[in-house]
């Protein structure tokens, strides 16, 4: 699988190329800033890119922007977005055009490589990989009338966790509840969202993200 990196800490950009190689990821370009890194992807089409959210000149906001150009300019791209903390403002940005083949982790998560590249697995297969603490801000501003409020504690234990982008076997596991318990909040949640259940897990973490970014 072949993937552009862009980071412009040039010991973390190093350190995740020499991870990605060892996973057997094909490193095509790892470059420092967001032009750069658009470059790279009109050159050579990667599959998925790595980009830090906060790149030069000025540090704020240049990654997440580049990211969500390189998706409107290759649709097909899966993009792992990488920060320092928690912005929400910037998993919105990301999330905005659709939330197949997107990623938005900590950096803290990249030091957990058997977790960091099973993420990366999933985004590039057209899943949803979004950081614990990003989803966990989501619910904490949920207004007092919204319809997530409808939910029971368990089924909003739930919907966290598949907002994560896990499938119902591992959030069975994450819980310590059956399988079947699950399918059962999962039906409830979507029923109680006004939302369509489907039977494919990117589809509907899509749904479920969709409808908390537009709150």
């Amino acid at each position: 699988m072949r993937i552009v990196i862009a980071e412009d800490d040039f010991l973390l950009r190093e350190g995740l190329n020499l991870v990605l190689q060892g996973e057997g990821f094909e490193v095509v370009a790892s470059v420092g800033g967001p032009e750069e890194f658009l470059a790279a992807v009109e050159e050579h089409r990667p599959e998925i890119a790595v980009v830090d959210v906060r790149m030069p000149p000025t540090h704020t906001d240049e990654g997440i922007k580049a990211a969500v150009a390189a998706r409107r300019a290759h649709p097909g791209l899966a993009v792992l977005v990488l920060s320092a903390y928690v912005e929400q403002s910037f998993a919105t940005d990301l999330l905005a055009d659709g939330a197949r083949s997107v990623g938005y982790l900590l950096k803290e998560r990249v030091g957990r490589v058997d977790a960091f590249v099973e993420a990366l697995h999933r985004v590039a297969k057209g899943g949803t990989a979004i950081d614990p603490e990003v989803v966990a801000q989501l619910f904490a501003q949920r207004r007092a009338d919204d319809p997530v409020e409808r939910l029971t504690p368990r089924e909003k234990e739930v919907l966290s966790v598949m907002a994560e982008g896990l499938g119902n076997q591992a959030i069975a596991q994450r819980l310590f509840i059956t399988e079947n318990a699950v399918h059962k909040h999962i039906r409830n949640i979507f029923l109680k969202l006004d939302l369509t259940p489907d039977d494919q897990t990117d589809r509907r973490v899509a749904a479920v993200l969709h409808y908390l970014e537009r709150a």
